[in-house]
C-alpha cells in the first residue's frame, strides 16, 4: 500500500511526502517537491520491493560483514554443503573475517576486495603462503555467496558488490597432464607386479583401468561398512555386476565404475583370499580398518620403471587420455571419471583428433556419394 501526503510550509512551499508499506517489509518513505517525483518513486519503490531489489539502507549500517559470516557459517553453510565441502569453506570465511570483517556492508567496495586479492596473491591465505589461481577463486566464491544471502534472503544488501564478477580475479593456469605411453606403462606395470607389496600391483591395474581418483580406490569395500566412512571417497565393489559403485565422491555424486579385463581378474583374486578382520579391499598390514599406505612400494616401482615426473594421480589421467585416443567423446570420458562439467576433460580432447578427423572424413564421403 502507498499514500502521498502533501503539505505545505509557512512560507507557503509544497512538498510531497510518499511512503510505501508492503507487508513483510519494512515501511519506506520519501520527500519530494514535485508530485510526479512522488508517484514515481512509489511505483518504482513499490516493483523493486516484490521483486527483491530494494531495501532499507540503514539495514547495510546496522551489520558488518564479520556479523555476516557468522550468521552464515551457523545457519547457511551447514545446509547448503556437505562436511568435505564445510571444511574447506570454513577456514577461507575465517580468513575474510579476519581481514575486512570489521567493515560495515554498507561500507564495502570494489577497492577492499582489491586489496584482499592482493594480498592473497601476495602474501596468502592462512598459512602466509602465495595462493594458486584457483584457491584464489575459490576465496572470492565462497564470499560471493555470502553476501548473495546478505542481498537476496536477509535483505542486508541492497546489491551484492560481487555482482558479476566485478572483481578482476588471476586465471588458473592450464591443467598439467601427465600420462604414460605404451612403453612406460608396460615398465611400470612389470615393476608393480613384480613389487614386495602384493597389494601394489591389484591397486595400480584398477586406478589406471578405472580412472578413479586415490582417494576412491584406496578406501574401496567388499560390503557396505558398518558405519559409513568419515573420509572424501568410498565405494563398494560389485563383483556380481562387474562394477564399483561409488557412494562418496569428491564432488558427492554417486557413480558407477564398470570393471573389465584385468581389473576384474585381480579383484576376484583378492575376493578369494580377503581378510576376516576388515572390510576393505586394501587394508593396511598393521591397521586392518585403515587403508594401505603404498608410497614406499610405489616410489620404488616408478624407481625400477625408470618412469620420472609421475604421481598415482596421473593414472587418472593415464586412463583419460587412453580412453580418448580410443574414440571416447568427453561426455563418455566425464561421465566415466565422475567429472559434473566437460572443462576438466577438454585436456584430453587432442588426443581423440584422429576420431575427429575420421567422423569428419566419413562424413565428406557422404556428401560426395550425394
Amino acid at each position: 500500500m502507498a499514500t502521498i501526503t502533501e503539505r505545505t510550509a509557512q512560507d507557503g512551499t509544497k512538498s510531497f511526502k510518499a511512503e510505501v508499506r508492503l507487508k513483510g517489509y519494512p515501511a519506506q518513505r520519501a520527500t519530494f517537491k514535485r508530485l510526479t517525483d512522488a508517484k514515481k518513486w512509489v511505483q518504482n519503490t513499490e516493483s523493486a520491493i516484490r521483486e527483491g531489489r530494494h531495501f532499507k539502507t540503514s539495514e547495510a549500517k546496522k551489520h558488518s560483514l564479520g556479523e555476516a559470516i557468522d550468521r552464515y557459517t551457523v545457519d547457511i553453510a551447514p545446509t547448503k554443503f556437505k562436511p568435505n565441502e564445510l571444511r574447506i569453506r570454513l577456514p577461507i570465511l575465517n580468513w575474510w573475517k579476519s581481514q575486512i570483517g570489521y567493515c560495515l556492508l554498507s561500507d564495502l567496495s570494489v577497492k577492499d576486495f582489491a586489496a584482499c586479492r592482493d594480498t592473497l596473491a601476495s602474501q596468502g591465505g592462512n598459512r602466509g603462503a602465495p595462493l594458486a589461481a584457483a584457491t584464489i577463486k575459490r576465496h572470492f566464491l565462497s564470499i560471493s555467496h555470502v553476501l548473495k544471502i546478505c542481498h537476496l534472503e536477509w535483505h542486508w544488501l541492497e546489491q551484492n558488490p560481487m555482482k558479476d564478477g566485478i572483481i578482476e580475479l588471476p586465471t588458473p593456469p592450464r591443467g598439467i597432464v601427465r600420462f604414460l605411453d605404451d612403453e612406460e606403462l608396460a615398465r611400470l606395470t612389470i615393476a608393480c607386479k613384480n613389487s614386495l607389496n602384493n597389494l601394489l600391483y591389484p591397486a595400480f591395474i584398477v586406478s589406471v583401468s578405472t580412472g578413479m581418483r586415490q582417494a576412491e580406490s584406496m578406501n574401496l569395500y567388499w560390503r557396505e561398512p558398518v558405519t559409513p566412512p568419515s573420509c572424501t571417497a568410498w565405494g563398494v565393489v560389485n563383483l556380481s555386476d562387474n562394477c564399483i559403485i561409488l557412494h562418496q565422491t569428491k564432488n558427492g555424486n554417486r557413480r558407477r565404475v564398470p570393471l573389465a579385463g584385468t581389473a576384474l581378474l585381480e579383484l576376484q583374486k583378492l575376493a578369494k583370499v580377503q581378510r576376516l578382520d576388515t572390510r576393505l579391499v586394501f587394508p593396511s598390514p598393521t591397521h586392518p580398518h585403515k587403508p594401505i599406505d603404498l608410497k614406499r612400494a610405489w616410489a620404488t616401482a616408478l624407481k625400477k620403471a625408470d618412469v620420472v615426473n609421475f604421481r598415482w594421480h596421473d593414472l587418472r589421467h593415464t586412463a583419460a587420455s587412453y580412453l580418448a585416443q580410443d574414440g571416447a567423446t568427453l561426455i563418455d570420458i566425464a561421465a566415466i571419471l565422475g567429472h559434473s562439467t566437460l572443462d576438466m576433460v577438454r585436456r584430453y580432447s587432442h588426443l581423440s583428433d584422429s576420431h575427429i578427423s575420421s567422423a569428419v572424413e566419413r562424413m565428406n564421403q557422404r556428401i560426395g556419394g550425394a
